[in-house]
This record gives C-alpha cells, sequence and structure tokens, in this order.
C-alpha cells in the first residue's frame, strides 16, 4: 500500500465491505477515516444502489452533473472500490481469498444471503479464525422477524422512534413524524465500529476474531435512551410532545418577533436567569414554577407566558440576551446557516477534497477530533471500480495477464 493508506488509528487493518446504502457504508468509511484499508466490493456495472439516489449529483468543472450522487458521497470517502462478480464462481474465490487476508468483514445481506457464495461467517470463519465478520440486517440473525428486510423508515415507526416524533395530539399538524436523516441507519453504522473496535480489541487479547450479529431494530430500541427507561420504570407510555422534552421545562421552541428560537433550560438557576432576561423575574418565585417537577406539572401555564414575551423580539436579540445572561439557547438554522456558522467552520466541519470528474468534492468532516492520530482524508468516494486492479494487485498479488482474463469474462 502506499504511503497515505499507512496512517491512522487502524493502520495496517484490513477491511472487506460488502455493505450497500448507508448503515454498513457509514460504519466502513468511519473505519476508513480511522486509516483502515477499506475495500468497498461492488456489482460490476452497477455499484451500490445509492449511486443511482440522485439528484443531486456532483457537478464536473463545466458545471454538468457527474454519475455520482450526493447520497453515495456522503457514506464511501477513503475507501477503494472494487467491482466483482460475486454470482460467478470465479468472483467467490476471489472475494474468500481477499477473506482469508482480511481483518473485518462488514455485510449487510438478508439472513443467509451470503451461504448460496460461501462468504457466510462459517465458510470465512474456517479460512481465517482471526476475521472479525459484522452482519448488518434490519433484525437480526434470530427471532421471527429475521427473515424481513429492514428499511430506516420501516425500523424508525416500528422501533418508537416516529411514536415519539411529532406534533401532539390535538395540535395543528398533528401525527407521528419521522427524523429527517436516516438516523437509525447511521447509529447503526456507530454501533457497528464501536462492535467491531471491541472484536479488535478481544482479538489482540486472545487471537480469536468472531461474528457480530447487528440489528437496525435492536440499536432503534437501544437507542430510546431516557423515553425508553421513563415507561419501563413509570409504566406510562410516553406521547409526542413536538420540540417539547418530557422531563424538562422549558425546553423547547419558541416564537420571535421575526422566527423561532431554542430554549433549553436545564435547571433552576438556569430558570431564574431566564426569567430575569425576559423582565418577569417573578415567574422564578411563582410556586407553580419554583422546581422543574413543578414547571413539568404546570408546563401549559409556564410555556404560555413565555410564549408572551418571547414574541416581543427579534430572535437574533433574544439569543444576545440570554447568551449574555448565561441562558441555553439558540437559533433554528437551515444548513446553508449551520455551513455558514462560525462555530462550525472553526472546527473544520466542512472539507474538500480532490476528485477526478469534479476537480473537487465538498464532504462533512468526521467529528472525532484525534491528538496523536488524527483522522485522515486521502481518498475521496471511489468512482465504481476505480481500484480493482490495483487492489486486487495489492491483496492478492494478482498479476496484469490474470487481471486481464478475469476483465475478458467479466467476473470484475
Amino acid at each position: 500500500m502506499g504511503g497515505a493508506l499507512s496512517q491512522g488509528a487502524l493502520a495496517g487493518r484490513r477491511v472487506l465491505d460488502l455493505s450497500r446504502v448507508l448503515a454498513g457504508p457509514w460504519a466502513g468509511q468511519l473505519l476508513a477515516d480511522l486509516g483502515a484499508d477499506v475495500v468497498k466490493v461492488e456489482r460490476p456495472g452497477a455499484g451500490d444502489d445509492t449511486r443511482a439516489w440522485g439528484p443531486p449529483w456532483l457537478k464536473d468543472g463545466q458545471g454538468e452533473p457527474t454519475t455520482e450522487s450526493a447520497y453515495y458521497l456522503s457514506a464511501n470517502r477513503n475507501k477503494r472500490s472494487v467491482t466483482i462478480d460475486m454470482g460467478t464462481p470465479q468472483g467467490q474465490a476471489l472475494l474468500r481469498e481477499m477473506a482469508a487476508s482480511a481483518d473485518i468483514l462488514i455485510e449487510n445481506f438478508k439472513v443467509g444471503g451470503l451461504a448460496q457464495y460461501g462468504l457466510d461467517y462459517a465458510s470465512l470463519k474456517a479460512l481465517n479464525p482471526r476475521l472479525i465478520y459484522c452482519s448488518i440486517t434490519g433484525f437480526g440473525q434470530t427471532g421471527p422477524y429475521a427473515p424481513r428486510a429492514g428499511y430506516d423508515f420501516l425500523i424508525q415507526g416500528m422501533g418508537g422512534l416516529m411514536s415519539l416524533t411529532g406534533r401532539p395530539d390535538g395540535a395543528a399538524g398533528e401525527g407521528p413524524m419521522k427524523v429527517g436523516v436516516a438516523l437509525t441507519d447511521v447509529m447503526t453504522g456507530l454501533h457497528a465500529a464501536v462492535g467491531i473496535l471491541a472484536a479488535l480489541a478481544h482479538r489482540e487479547r486472545t487471537g480469536e476474531g468472531q461474528h457480530i450479529d447487528l440489528s437496525l431494530l435492536d440499536v432503534q430500541v437501544a437507542t430510546l435512551a431516557n423515553q425508553a427507561a421513563s415507561y419501563l420504570v413509570g409504566g406510562a407510555v410516553p406521547r409526542r410532545l413536538g420540540n417539547a422534552h418530557p422531563s424538562i421545562v422549558p425546553y423547547q421552541d419558541f416564537p420571535t418577533a421575526n422566527g423561532y428560537m431554542i430554549i433549553a433550560v436545564g435547571n433552576d438557576g438556569q430558570f431564574e436567569k431566564l426569567c430575569a432576561t425576559l423582565g418577569r423575574p417573578e415567574w422564578s418565585r411563582d410556586e407553580r414554577f419554583v422546581t422543574n417537577p413543578q414547571r413539568v406539572r404546570n408546563r401549559e401555564a409556564l410555556v404560555a407566558l413565555i410564549h408572551g414575551v418571547t414574541v416581543t423580539r427579534s430572535t437574533e436579540a433574544w439569543i444576545a440576551a440570554m447568551e449574555a445572561a448565561g441562558v441555553p439557547c439558540g437559533p433554528i438554522n437551515r444548513l446553508d446557516q449551520v455551513f455558514a456558522d462560525p462555530q462550525v467552520q472553526a472546527r473544520g466541519m466542512r472539507i474538500e477534497m480532490a476528485h477526478p470528474l469534479a476537480g473537487q468534492v465538498p464532504l462533512v468532516a468526521n467529528p472525532i477530533k484525534l491528538s496523536a492520530s488524527p483522522v485522515r482524508y486521502d481518498l475521496p468516494p471511489p468512482m465504481l471500480g476505480e481500484h480493482t486492479e490495483e487492489v486486487l494487485q495489492c491483496w492478492l498479488g494478482l498479476g496484469p495477464e490474470a487481471f486481464a482474463e478475469l476483465r475478458d469474462k467479466k467476473v470484475v
């Protein structure tokens, strides 16, 4: 491998990424950012499904659309793309040989789907007992729903998230609502990466690989966090509250003279500061609002009072006043405002990478700031099959003549 691929906390780790769409590729991208050599295996001529999920498309130097979708670009940085037809015996043999030298394999096929190719965990474990094999499915390897396909939107509904998201019953626009990002997929990708790192640590102690069984539904249920705990402890089914918090008041959006802002008061001291900033210090001494449990019980009355004041000044004026007083608050930004925010810019959350079609491709940075082994940005999201010959030579020692034969037979 070249020097660019030898840097980072996971330098020297080989990842065979057979996953598509978002959850698996998100985990692969995170490992790649941390220095692993991640090889993305795709179908010849088609590739990852998300390559076709546009518009928008990345534009070339003349402003014309390319074939690279924004969706695909979001989850495939720092990888190398290899096209192999796993439906052919030779393609299966190539993948088994690659798995034999890999540290990690990520896949999101249906349960049992890779067994017909000899690429299931049991088959590959026999070739490489040190292999860490991460399976991502909608419902896991066991249970009555195991054979079903799983999609983020479906899981947000089945896993309870949508029952907690949206305007409350009786309010304008009432009803359950999905989150505006495929959050279950992203959280599953993060849990996959954590599980893989834990398996690497286990392997360092024991020399043994293992199978990771990760389910979108499991992840969604697990990340209900305090809402799930409230139900299990208290027995009451949480209800939709729009932008309000079930256990903290005031902790929601409020209208201003020119829009909206968020007030996020987390304790009684902050509430006292809020009341003073609003010009209503007496509210902090009102027996209905003195403590947070009292404010929760008298939510509607307090929220109505605050509404009556916040509409008298602009969002900008209120935020300036509250920040000066130490009251947690902020705007509700559009994405153009997010990337123009001085804090977001100072943290370097937008990056540019060289791209063979576009010249430059804008991407969102990895948020992990490591002092000794920083995240690397070496390779833009690869074009379909861009690195096939390079990787097969690097991983398997395949020569030009052997590669040409595979190409002529449409195996790669």
